[in-house]
């Protein structure tokens, strides 16, 4: 009998702001690494949802999708547990809303950053994923996609 292979979906938002893009430092497995504001898709919401609520997660600021920049697939093995994991991930560009005062950020970011493209590329040694330098060179070229290349449909809003 054989596994079926089921990737893990992430939502990733690739925000720029004067020339800086906006990251999380994060406690992981491997070290404190570097990221876009992501996470894994969860039930109930739609890709675009996802990536607003992992921002406000990850950053305390709110965020509105407005376009796809693209959708990547990545496999890594996790050096501290031998874990072999492939991601599928949905990469979006929007709108950033101002920070909610007191608002803690998630379980494991240790701090919220600004970096110009540069100084992403000179770090790819702490990036927790090939895909977040990846995602901000897409974004750069200019690649925007409309929201609607991505369909939620009912279903999974109602459970079936």
């Amino acid at each position: 009998m054989s596994i079926r292979w089921k990737p893990s979906v992430t939502v990733a938002a690739v925000i720029e702001r004067d020339g800086r893009f906006l990251l999380v430092e994060e406690e992981t497995s491997d070290g404190l690494k570097l990221n876009n504001p992501a996470g894994h898709l969860d039930p109930g919401e739609s890709p675009a949802q996802g990536c607003a609520r992992e921002t406000l997660e990850e950053t305390a600021h709110r965020f509105e999708p407005t376009a796809l920049v693209g959708v990547y697939l990545s496999r890594a093995q996790r050096p501290a547990t031998g874990e072999d994991v492939t991601y599928l991930r949905l990469a979006f560009c929007g709108v950033l809303g101002e920070r909610e005062p007191g608002r803690p950020l998630d379980t494991g970011i240790v701090r919220t950053l600004w970096m110009t493209p540069q100084e992403i590329r000179d770090s790819r040694d702490r990036h927790r994923s090939p895909l977040l330098l990846r995602c901000v060179e897409d974004y750069l070229a200019g690649i925007r996609h409309p929201l609607a290349v991505v369909t939620t449909d009912p279903s999974v809003f109602t459970g079936g």
